[in-house]
């Protein structure tokens, strides 16, 4: 990323900023879609998402990765994982930020970078810093105070941070760009997300057709809530580094938090501010390590390295 032109890093750091701000402000779009249930939404996220990345790559002429994808059966089954994950990812969070719970959704992306890097250790069997495993056990004691405090365990954090968490793990074996494995998950959604809307329909059920072309439009356009921030996102990783992005990457929880505490005005009390207060620290522990790293690797790469002479091969 050194090399890039410092015009491509403004563009790539303008690009971050607007795709976490987006997710990071989306708790507001999500009331407006009222009286729609979260699975009526869900269905149409899901449906509307296709069409409108299925119209982007058209036109970018994009597609030679789907021939490709058909043919490896492997690839394909984990794309249908990260399309179920994915999809209760949405899920959830649509029916708390619908049901009061935007500060509790907010905590579960505070917390996936540390169970990511807790399923590293479990599945792929990687070895932590001494600095990161005193980050999850601060995390892992933020969610004892939380649970304490609550009464029950914050099962819809838990849940957004493990499934998104699996969702990214499944993504990078299956090595497809953001829009292009957008499309793909979509795909598989796509019909049962619609036979859903025609049963919902059939049931008289539905609020697309009910509600007016207004509601209808708000419906129509989760597609773009999805896919805008997704190629904003893919803009700023072929352009700044992935430290820069670790850090933009907190952006999207602060904002919803700010959402969920001054727009929303849900509860904070003692022990939530406890809970969020030790997450907050095990990122802070995450973080800096990760840039004492990044600066490690860069005065490495920096140091003029002598290289043993070659010598010229012998002619028989």
């Amino acid at each position: 990323m050194s090399g890039t032109p410092k015009g491509e890093r403004h563009i790539g750091l303008l690009n971050g900023f607007a795709a976490y701000g987006m997710w990071g402000l989306v708790p507001l779009f999500w009331p407006l879609l009222k009286p729609a249930g979260a699975v009526e939404i869900l269905a149409h996220r899901m449906t509307w998402s296709l069409l409108f990345v299925g119209v982007a790559l058209v036109v970018v002429r994009r597609w030679a990765w789907a021939g490709e994808l058909l043919r490896q059966p492997r690839r394909l089954a984990l794309v249908t994982v990260a399309a179920a994950v994915i999809t209760v990812n949405w899920g959830v969070y649509i029916w708390a930020v619908n049901n009061g719970q935007v500060v509790e959704a907010s905590l579960g992306y505070f917390i996936n970078p540390l169970v990511t890097i807790a399923m590293g250790v479990l599945l792929l069997k990687e070895r932590l810093r001494p600095v990161q495993w005193v980050a999850v056990g601060v995390g892992a004691a933020a969610v004892v105070v939380l649970t304490v405090g609550y009464g029950r365990p914050p099962w819809i954090s838990l849940c957004l941070a493990f499934s998104f968490a699996t969702y990214g793990l499944v993504k990078k074996k299956v090595n497809l760009g953001g829009v292009e494995s957008l499309a793909a998950e979509t795909a598989i959604q796509f019909l049962p997300a619609v036979a859903y809307l025609l049963w919902l329909s059939g049931r008289g059920d539905s609020t697309f057709t009910a509600e007016g072309p207004g509601h209808a439009a708000l419906l129509a356009a989760t597609g773009i809530v999805t896919a805008l921030p997704l190629v904003c996102f893919g803009a700023a990783a072929i352009r700044v580094p992935l430290s820069t992005l670790g850090l933009l990457q907190y952006l999207a929880p602060v904002f919803q938090f700010l959402l969920g505490v001054l727009y929303f005005h849900e509860a904070m009390p003692a022990e939530r501010w406890a809970g969020f207060a030790l997450v907050w620290v095990a990122l802070s522990l995450l973080t800096w390590e990760a840039l004492r790293q990044a600066r490690k690797a860069r005065r490495e790469l920096e140091t003029p390295r002598v290289d043993t002479p070659v010598s010229a091969p012998v002619e028989a």
